[in-house]
Formats: structure tokens, sequence, C-alpha cells
């Protein structure tokens, strides 16, 4: 089975994507691979012959990892999300395609017979490019996805074009990071119809919408990490045969996938998600909830993000430490956390940035912030 590697820079125009993608998911091409970096290399011969793409995961936390997407997997994510959705229509692009929230617009189109319309990935995430972008729609039904900090950039202050066509979309998807207090409360200001997802690479993208799992997905809580098996799966990561069994185990004659969140999933089956598991801080002994915290520190009037992480400490172990966008103060964010959660979950150290350094996907990027967090406490 042969791979099509396609360079996708800034600038790049993801319509020409179009094409070989279609393609490789009517098995009458090579399987292609949108990454970002010139020169990426995807060694390895692909497992079979059913594989559409390959798609790197973020690396929000660590080394990407190339994860082999077949067709019957991403069929089984754009009908689930036709489903969840109760419609087909034209999607607005906002994302890079060469990670999985971008791709799966790509692919969403072509199984629904519609041209999606691209915001310009060489100019500035802004809310007039947004709001330009958006009024090119023609389709009835409309529908986009976005990350939190672009919708939180969209509700600064939001003029009444913008509104106007943000409110204008059947469904905003909503995913790749946790989406803070203050937020939700922007969102049900405006009455915007915001779906928050939950997903990764590994499973096509979102799986679970508002906290129920698409057509055919399960999702298992087992000692707190979330499980999820179905047909959206991936089939492991190029070349990494170890890992693929490390991550994708079967069980019962069925094959799983093994997150790295913390969540519970509820007796009719609504899903919840707590965080990553690494997102408890072992600090002076007792445990910590950084997901907790943050959203502590985001229900704090002034506060538009937080980012909560341990840092090594000689007199904790591990001390909580706190990334904040906003205006409040730091003694303020320090006492908020104590009169909610407690001493033991104060930050220790309180760096306020005017945005969060992000990933090229929008995703925060935690091993940055850690490093400055690491940095500010020393």
């Amino acid at each position: 089975m042969e791979l099509l590697p396609i360079h996708t820079p800034t600038g790049f125009d993801p319509l020409t994507l179009l094409s070989p993608l279609a393609d490789a998911l009517a098995g009458e091409g090579p399987a292609v691979a949108p990454h970002s970096e010139p020169g990426q290399q995807f060694d390895g011969e692909l497992p079979n012959d059913e594989i559409a793409a390959v798609i790197s995961t973020s690396g929000s936390t660590g080394l990407p990892k190339q994860t082999l997407l077949s067709v019957d997997a991403l069929a089984a994510s754009a009908m689930g999300t036709a489903l969840a959705l109760k419609a087909e229509g034209q999607w607005l692009l906002t994302l890079p395609v060469h990670y999985v929230a971008g791709f799966q617009v790509l692919v969403r189109s072509l199984y629904a017979g519609t041209r999606p319309w691209i915001l310009d990935s060489a100019e500035s995430f802004t809310a007039d490019a947004f709001t330009d972008a958006a009024g090119e729609l023609t389709d009835r039904v409309r529908f986009t996805s976005l990350v939190p900090t672009q919708l939180q950039r969209l509700l600064v202050d939001p003029s009444p074009s913008t509104l106007k066509v943000l409110k204008r979309f059947d469904a905003i998807l909503l995913g790749g990071a946790p989406v803070g207090s203050s937020l939700r409360s922007e969102v049900r200001k405006h009455g915007l119809n915001v779906v928050t997802t939950y997903g990764m690479s590994e499973t096509c993208g979102g799986c679970v919408y508002d906290g129920v799992p698409l057509d055919g997905v399960q999702v298992l809580s087992e000692e707190g990490r979330l499980w999820i098996g179905g047909p959206v799966l991936a089939d492991g990561y190029l070349n990494s045969p170890e890992l693929t069994d490390e991550r994708f185990p079967f069980n019962s004659g069925q094959r799983w996938f093994r997150t790295d969140d913390a969540g519970e999933v509820a007796p009719d089956g609504a899903v919840s998600v707590g965080g990553r598991m690494d997102d408890v801080i072992v600090t002076g002994g007792l445990k910590v909830s950084a997901a907790v915290v943050a959203d502590v520190i985001e229900s704090i009037p002034g506060v538009s993000h937080a980012l909560v992480v341990g840092v090594p400490s000689t007199q904790w172990g591990t001390a909580v430490a706190a990334a904040v966008v906003g205006t409040a103060e730091a003694q303020l964010v320090r006492q908020r956390v104590q009169d909610v959660l407690g001493a033991h979950a104060v930050p220790k150290s309180v760096l306020t940035l005017d945005a969060l350094p992000l990933l090229p996907g929008g995703k925060p990027d935690r091993r940055t912030i850690q490093a400055l967090l690491a940095k500010a406490g020393s």
C-alpha cells in the first residue's frame, strides 16, 4: 500500500487535498499523510490496503505519533457525526488539516457532498477574518469546528456581525482542550449552538458529543481511566507495533484504545472527562487535580484562561503552578483557590501571560508552559 506525504505549510490551500483524499477514501489512490514539517519521514509499511490516512497526534505532551486511519473508521466517524448533529451540511475550516480536527472537516465534506470554505491559514485567526469567512458559506446547514482558544477570542467584546455568523451555525464543534467555566458562561449568554467534543487522533477525532458517544462507540472507565472501543478506532501507529499493542489491546475479542484521560461513565452511558490521568499533582504527599484548580481560577472575573501543572520543588517534591491569562492579581488567584479547595491546592507560583503558548492545532503547549512556570518558581 502506497503512502502520499503532503506538506501543508502556512498558506497551504486545503482544497488541494480533497482530490487525493477522495481517491484514498474510495480505495483508488494512496493513503494521504498531511504534515507541517518539511522533510518529515513516514517510515515503515502500511499494514493493509484499507488505510486511507496517516495523521500525527498533536504532541502536546510528548512526541507526535503517526496514527493509521482506515476508510471504515473515517466513514464511521463521519456517519456518526451526521447522526449526532442530525444533518449534513457545509463546513467552515479554521484548523490545520494535518491535525485530525481539521482533517475531519474535509472528510465530512466529501461524504456530505459539500464544498468547505477555508479560513486562510496565512492570516492570524481574528474575529474579523472568521466573520468574513463564515459569511461566505452558502449552504442552508452550516457547521464549524473550533478549539476553545479560538471561540474565546471571538467572544471578547464581539461585534454584532460576529455574533450573527456564530448564531447562524447549526453547530459549533468545540474540542481539543477543556472548556472553562467562563467560556461556557459566554456561550450560554449569547445562545450559541456549541457541541463539546471529546476524542483524539486515535479515534478519528471527536467520538463523544456533549457527553454522548457517537453511534457504535463504546466508552468504559476502569480505575478512573477512559477506554474507547468501536468502529472509529485507528489501526494503530505507523511502524510502532509494540506501542500499538500497548495502546490498542484486545479484550474479550474486541479492540480498545487506552486513553491518557481520567473520567467517568454514568449508568445511562453519559461520559464526563476529568482531565488527563497525569493531571493529578502529588504535592507534599497530597493529591491535587490540576483541572479542578484551573476551573476555579477561570471562575474569577477577569480570567479568560488558566493552565495548572506540577513543577519540581525541593520543598514539596512537586509544586502546584498556574499560568493565567487575564487581569486578576496573583494574590486573588491564590485566595480563591484556598477558599474553594483548601491551602494544599494553592499555586505556589502564578505566572500572568498575555496568552497561553499554543501548538499549531490550537492546543495549549503544555511543555513550554511547564518550562516557563518552572523557571518562574526557581
